[in-house]
């Protein structure tokens, strides 16, 4: 089976976010989907399967699977065309737990359509301050995670969170987020999932389903561009278009195996 590593997000190796790609040429179960995930031991583990109308597409982290991932999506849409499964110029199309999902070639950038998940208020976790270390600004939920706005970018570059805090609250994950602190910047922001395995992602395409729409609200426009300001770093093009966002973002082959168990 081929198993790639490919770079999402990034605009050279060894950045963005690293995600696995398989290609299964029959199903397997879910038990070994997992165990493959935690061998990886990377955020996000993509399994894809050929289908009548498109590929079929699920996500794993070292600890579970999850509904919905951007980098992994976009991962797999780069191995689809580079391993020729798919031709070039041709609409990815991927079937999911958060229904289908596609992915277009613009240039050297891949853009995916998502489902969007704006935040909603909500009250902040007990465990959140603690977490954090600080007060935040504005807390809210999204379908899968906590949403927290922190004063300014320097916080969020800065934070050193305690993830044993963290791991406590129900949700997927934790997104901070601040506005932009640098010239063609919208928005910083850094994802926490400790709870599924991923202490800190280094670029999150799903979270921007709600970063677009809450910035776009808040700054009065729907083009946007998010720097996700972990260790590796990654930009995000992200445009909002109602219920749906598009996001943009390249990536990088790095490595290509061959799965034997």
């Amino acid at each position: 089976m081929d198993l790639w590593q490919i770079d999402a997000f990034a605009d050279r190796p060894f950045s963005g976010n690293p995600a696995a790609v398989c290609w299964l040429e029959e199903e397997r179960d879910d038990g070994w989907r997992q165990a493959v995930a935690a061998e990886m031991n990377l955020a996000e583990t993509a399994f894809l399967t050929a289908g009548p109308d498109g590929f079929g597409l699920r996500w794993f982290t070292p600890g579970l699977e999850v509904d919905l991932c951007g980098h992994a999506t976009l991962a797999s849409a780069q191995y689809l065309w580079e391993s020729g499964r798919l031709a070039p110029g041709t609409v990815a199309r991927f079937h999911t737990r958060s229904g289908l999902l596609t992915a277009v070639r613009d240039g050297e950038w891949i853009v995916l359509d998502f489902p969007a998940t704006p935040p909603q208020p909500a009250p902040a976790p007990a465990e959140l301050e603690p977490g954090l270390g600080l007060t935040p600004r504005w807390v809210g939920r999204t379908a899968f995670d906590v949403f927290v706005e922190l004063d300014n970018a320097a916080q969020v570059r800065q934070l050193t969170p305690n993830l044993e805090h963290l791991t406590g609250i129900p949700a997927r994950g934790i997104i901070v987020t601040a506005a932009g602190d640098r010239q063609g910047v919208d928005f910083v922001s850094r994802f926490f999932g400790p709870a599924a395995g991923v202490p800190e992602d280094p670029v999150t395409g799903s979270a921007h389903c709600a970063l677009g729409p809450f910035w776009a609200e808040r700054l009065g426009k729907t083009r946007l561009i998010g720097f996700q300001a972990s260790k590796r770093g990654g930009t995000v093009r992200v445009e909002v278009l109602g219920d749906r966002v598009l996001l943009g973002g390249q990536a990088i082959t790095v490595l290509r195996g061959t799965l034997l168990a």
